[in-house]
């Protein structure tokens, strides 16, 4: 028997990095696994690699009305959801002193705003003794160079697993936070740039993690469902660092 045998899940960034191998984990588990992306070419691909077990749902988190019909389909499907693994989000580089409107309202319509309404509007789908999952980052902790909203968005997801916990325990259910550190993910790659001088920030953040490399999606995948499981049943409103020490030592 899986941990998840017989729920279902929702994972939204659900077609790369952590949360492909999160719904891919899911699936493996037992689960029936809801995943949303905003490019259909991405959720084709997910559910060819993923198989059976898995629904794929265009849509944009930060845009209620796409938020809207996703619960829509999983009322009309499933009746229920045991677990919400809210992932999806952005990163962007930017000094503060260069900060523009465009840059701040890309960072908190993503990964604030897009994520609060995301399990606010799957409560009513929820059965008490659920269990929700927020991804948050060590960034929210740490002090790193041009940072400032991207942090700021990650501090937010962290203060949310605190406050949710608390408004949501009559209900027996639990949310944490997973806080990954330095992943090696198609998005990072992205962000430190396809270059000689992307290679080297890559190379200097595996320096500074005291285990002396970046981690894997399927290392924090791991430890979504463990807070996703029954395993943690008496954890919630915490933070779970998986950054290999970096915010640690």
């Amino acid at each position: 028997m899986g941990k998840l045998d017989g729920k279902i899940a929702l994972v939204t960034g659900g077609t790369s990095g952590i949360g492909l191998a999160t719904a891919k984990l899911f699936v493996a588990e037992g689960a029936h696994v809801y995943v949303t992306g905003r490019r259909q070419e991405k959720l084709d691909e997910t559910v060819k690699e993923i198989g059976a077990g898995v629904t794929a749902v265009q849509g944009d988190v930060a845009i209620l009305s796409d938020l809207d019909r996703l619960f829509v389909q999983i009322k009309q499907e499933t009746g229920r959801l045991d677990i919400v693994f809210a992932n999806a989000g952005a990163a962007e580089f930017a000094p503060f002193g260069q900060v523009d409107e465009a840059h701040y309202d890309r960072m908190f319509d993503g990964n604030v705003k897009g994520l609060f309404f995301s399990v606010q509007k799957a409560l009513p789908l929820m059965p008490d003794g659920s269990t929700i999952v927020l991804t948050s980052s060590i960034v929210g902790s740490k002090g790193l160079a041009a940072n400032t909203a991207y942090a700021a968005t990650k501090a937010a997801i962290r203060s949310f697993a605190r406050t949710w916990a608390t408004d949501l325990k009559d209900r027996k259910i639990r949310v944490n936070a997973v806080s990954p550190g330095p992943i090696d993910t198609a998005g990072l790659r992205e962000l430190l740039g396809d270059s000689p001088e992307g290679q080297q920030r890559k190379d200097s953040f595996a320096q500074i993690v005291p285990l002396g490399r970046l981690g894997s999606p399927e290392e924090i995948a791991k430890a979504v469902l463990f807070l996703a499981s029954t395993d943690s049943s008496y954890v919630t409103g915490t933070e779970l660092f998986v950054d290999g020490g970096m915010a640690q030592v």
